[in-house]
């Protein structure tokens, strides 16, 4: 019975450790001139966030500005921040029209197969995840609303009132605990791939 158990459990870890070595050799998905994605963070980086958009979403465009002055303050530090565009129509031509009219300058990744999706588990654009990153391990420690200016689709504040995403951001670098989304992202739905 313990021989059993012992081949049992060590089929077990070697078909984790498989999954774990396909899974870290998946690309992530497409950079804008076509070549996979195979690393979010790299070497010196502490924090990996995603922002989840899609071109034609007004409100993912209005996050912007607030995501460029994030990048600003929180690059030095060891954060890394990904525009992820997953939607079908987003494609490489669109994305980067949509950039240069934007002036977005962070790193972008085309989430052709959705594989950041499910990773992060989001449904909306805008919608962010924050990972805490070491070597090549991504941990999630935050997914949900950049902020508090959006109630609902329609109705904004002149400013927000909360800053969720940088304040998840700040807290992942400290080591402290990572305050949750104060409420759900308000967006446009991301157009789930049929499988």
């Amino acid at each position: 019975m313990r021989i059993c158990l012992l081949r049992i459990t060590t089929l077990l870890c070697f078909v984790v450790s498989a999954c774990a070595l396909l899974h870290a050799n998946e690309p992530y998905g497409l950079n804008l001139q076509g070549a996979t994605v195979q690393e979010l963070g790299g070497p010196g980086i502490r924090v990996v966030v995603l922002i989840f958009a899609a071109s034609d979403c007004p409100i993912s465009n209005r996050y912007v500005p607030e995501i460029a002055r994030l990048n600003r303050e929180f690059t030095r530090q060891g954060v890394r921040i990904w525009w992820v565009f997953p939607n079908p129509e987003d494609n490489s031509s669109t994305v980067a029209e949509h950039n240069h009219a934007f002036a977005i300058t962070e790193p972008t990744v085309l989430d052709i197969r959705q594989h950041l999706v499910h990773l992060a588990h989001v449904t909306t654009t805008p919608e962010a995840a924050v990972f805490r990153s070491s070597g090549d391990v991504l941990r999630e420690v935050y997914r949900g609303r950049i902020d508090d200016r959006y109630l609902s689709i329609g109705q904004e504040r002149p400013q927000p009132q909360q800053h969720d995403l940088e304040a998840a951001i700040s807290a992942t670098l400290a080591d402290k605990p990572v305050p949750q989304s104060g409420g759900p992202p308000i967006g446009c739905s991301i157009v789930s791939l049929q499988k």
